[in-house]
């Protein structure tokens, strides 16, 4: 574990995992306000009759994102929601598949140099991989979105009936449960897909949960966590920035994001050379062992 451990902290260095991680955060913001373009123009046609529905989502979104810069966020949101037409969600669909496939790209341009590989795709091919992997990401986080509204929305029937306090009780608690837990294998599951479609390996292995990929989940909700007590107490970035505080706050939630999306997947690499390397000494040590016998 040490050696995969310092491994890790060497290929993190070789790699610029740092600096790869800024670019995955800019790219991330680029494709933000698109995707809630498309986000307000479907919830805008149908939240100002369901405004439950509606606040339950921004609460949801508020989970993650730092406090400080969802009022930006919120802002941007509910000025399209309020313009919203069937012609700017057919727009705003485009536009957010596109800019949001330039993000995986560069999310495939980073794993490819992780997992040291070299990309044979061409860029025709790449793009199709990238604006696929986006559909597919967009519906899990669409399930994960369902699956936390579905516990709730349970939980509020179960919490109307008042025949017995505890059964209701445990109920609502059960269903939230049921609807976090379902939330979280989806999360697993988005980050198992990008590992999995993302990087150009020519011998691929599906794995539902990877040890890289539940460190990566662990550390971007620490981190996330970690950035929002940190903004609680010391925010100065409003006093440093002025009126770009918010967006500042927000390129660092992303940076934090790529960055824990990065370490995921170099654990992985490194586990696998190391399992790999293990292998080959084996077969090695096999084969002398075995030329020994007939001579």
């Amino acid at each position: 574990m040490g050696i995969v451990a310092i491994r890790t902290w060497k290929s993190i260095l070789t790699d610029r995992l740092f600096g790869r991680a800024a670019e995955l955060g800019f790219y991330f913001l680029f494709a933000l306000f698109p995707t809630l373009f498309c986000a307000s123009s479907i919830l805008g046609l149908a939240a100002r009759s369901a405004d439950q529905f509606y606040d339950k989502l921004l609460n949801y979104l508020a989970l993650v994102i730092p406090t400080s810069a969802l009022g930006t966020v919120l802002e941007t949101f509910n000025e399209t929601t309020a313009a919203a037409t069937p012609g700017k969600l057919t727009f705003g669909l485009i536009a957010a598949i596109w800019s949001a496939s330039v993000g995986i790209s560069a999310i495939q341009d980073a794993l490819n140099a992780v997992y040291k590989v070299q990309d044979t795709r061409s860029y025709l091919t790449a793009r199709i991989y990238a604006i696929g992997l986006t559909i597919i990401l967009t519906v899990v986080v669409t399930l994960i979105l369902i699956a936390m509204l579905g516990g709730d929305l349970v939980a509020a029937v179960a919490n109307r009936c008042t025949y017995n306090d505890f059964l209701t009780t445990t109920a609502a608690f059960s269903a939230r449960l049921i609807g976090w837990t379902i939330s979280a294998a989806f999360l697993a599951l988005s980050f198992a897909v990008i590992y999995y479609w993302a990087p150009d390996v020519k011998a691929r292995c599906w794995h539902w949960f990877t040890p890289g990929g539940t460190i990566g989940i662990l550390g971007w909700l620490i981190a996330s966590i970690s950035l929002r007590i940190y903004l609680h107490f010391f925010n100065s970035y409003s006093v440093t920035y002025g009126s770009l505080g918010a967006v500042i706050i927000l390129l660092t939630w992303f940076y934090l994001t790529g960055l824990m999306l990065l370490l995921g997947a170099e654990i992985n690499s490194e586990i696998e050379a190391a399992a790999a390397e293990t292998r080959i000494a084996s077969l090695t040590m096999r084969s002398v062992v075995l030329q020994n016998g007939e001579e």
